[in-house]
């Protein structure tokens, strides 16, 4: 599965020379309110500690700017659950509405599938809506909603829980 062709932005592996603009995309999600239940961005040694690193991109433009980024983590250390990851996608607002976020998805789900990972899912807010239909574009299916599981500023909030499992590995 390659990433679909998306003028003037490419995909690549994510680096530490990435980190600056990868953390900006990421606090300008955060402090939309829709994306996280984080509160703040952590540092680039706690982010690229948790990460999966053969699951990392970015997706720059033409000058080598960030436009978004994507990553995976492991759900669970049992192994039966070794082909099982939560990820995350992150585009700038500035870049939305460009196929960024579906080339970055995309890119994932290669890195994945090559990789052997057979599920790849996620929670995302409803109020998301954008996300949403980007995942479901992508072959996700909705499995369900974790009604008021956390609280975000002072209120309760919902979460639907996405996941797409590889037609390739049976």
């Amino acid at each position: 599965m390659t990433p679909p062709a998306t003028d003037g932005v490419r995909i690549a592996v994510m680096r530490p020379q990435h980190a600056e603009e990868v953390l900006a995309i990421y606090r300008l999600g955060i402090e939309e309110g829709d994306a996280t239940f984080e509160t703040s961005a952590p540092t680039w040694e706690a982010f690229d500690t948790a990460k999966l690193p053969g699951h990392r991109l970015v997706a720059v433009d033409d000058v080598g700017r960030v436009l978004g980024w994507a990553a995976a983590v492991p759900v669970s250390d049992r192994c039966a659950y070794a082909g099982v990851v939560e990820h995350s996608v992150y585009v700038h607002p500035g870049a939305r509405g460009r196929g960024v976020g579906m080339a970055l998805l995309t890119g994932l789900l290669a890195s994945t599938e090559a990789a052997g990972i057979w599920t790849v899912q996620s929670g995302i807010f409803p109020e998301n809506t954008a996300s949403l239909a980007l995942h479901l574009r992508a072959g996700f299916r909705v499995i369900g909603t974790r009604q008021r599981i956390g609280r975000h500023h002072g209120r309760w909030r919902d979460v639907v829980l996405v996941e797409r499992r590889s037609p390739a590995i049976e």
